[in-house]
């Protein structure tokens, strides 16, 4: 069963799906699902493959694989079926602690434009582990070797759509920057960035209010782009620009990396989610 299971997730990955891998770890008790058990969870949540109990072992589950989907962190959840509501399905007796992991495909990192903050970028970008395009004419192989995908030629702009799971940065150096970050902010875009100078960043967004953009759209472009590293050097600029990025996606922010003692401590004893199986699968 393995093997079907493992290949369905590679299917999953190609076509760029999201999934969660919910692993049975361990069983006390009477359980229907033993340790080592495995089911794939998709975006619907919908169990796609495998099994890790039945009824409302299942069915609290995929309700928290959907919720490491959502934020994208995995957790360790214990399954308490001991506790069981009059007319809903049979109490097993037992506990059963399941690992869900969740497994999203790589967010998209499109740079529009060229030169050593674009190559800088796409470099930070692909360690990163954003999916990178580049978009220029002037941009090639031998300039962004890390580059999932170059495109050159793409005179009315739609060669390279743009979603909710898009991170933009434009370095055009004027060219039609007003244009691409028009389509950035229409298409949804996580984050979007203008690399400009103050004079032709206040043009562009002035640019964008008398077209119609709406004044919160508009507030949400960064720029100056990047964090307030004091980056004078182009690789220190995309630097920054990445670090934006990075805590954005990650819900970070700019703070001391240096856990006091106290904070140490409030981690360590963090309190284990129990689950009171059928109680919770039947609230919602």
């Amino acid at each position: 069963m393995f093997s079907d299971l493992y290949g369905k997730a590679a299917e999953l990955a190609a076509r760029g799906k999201p999934y969660a891998v919910a692993t049975v770890v361990r069983v006390e008790g009477s359980s229907s699902a033993h340790p080592g058990s495995k089911a794939l969870i998709d975006s619907a949540g919908k169990l796609v493959l495998g099994w890790v109990g039945g009824g409302c072992a299942e069915s609290a589950v995929k309700s928290e694989a959907l919720k490491s989907l959502e934020t994208g962190r995995p957790q360790l959840i214990t399954l308490d079926m001991r506790d069981e509501q009059l007319g809903v399905g049979m109490p097993c007796g037992g506990k059963m602690e399941v690992f869900i992991e969740p497994v999203l495909p790589k967010p998209e990192l499109l740079i529009v434009g060229h030169g050593r903050i674009a190559e800088t970028l796409s470099e930070l970008g692909h360690l990163m582990g954003f999916a990178v395009t580049v978009n220029d004419p002037a941009a090639d192989q031998n300039s962004f070797p890390h580059a999932c995908r170059i495109v050159t030629e793409d005179f009315d702009l739609t060669e390279t759509p743009i979603d909710a799971r898009s991170f933009v940065v434009i370095a055009t150096q004027h060219k039609r920057d007003h244009l691409w970050l028009q389509k950035a902010l229409e298409g949804d875009a996580a984050y979007v960035a203008l690399i400009a100078s103050r004079h032709r960043a206040k043009l562009v967004l002035d640019y964008l209010a008398a077209s119609g953009m709406s004044a919160e759209k508009i507030s949400s472009v960064q720029s100056p782009a990047g964090l307030n590293l004091g980056a004078t050097t182009p690789e220190e600029i995309a630097l920054s620009v990445m670090s934006q990025m990075v805590a954005l996606r990650r819900g970070g922010s700019v703070t001391s990396l240096c856990l006091k003692a106290s904070d140490l401590e409030a981690q360590a004893g963090r309190i284990e989610k129990v689950i009171q199986v059928c109680e919770d699968s039947r609230t919602g």
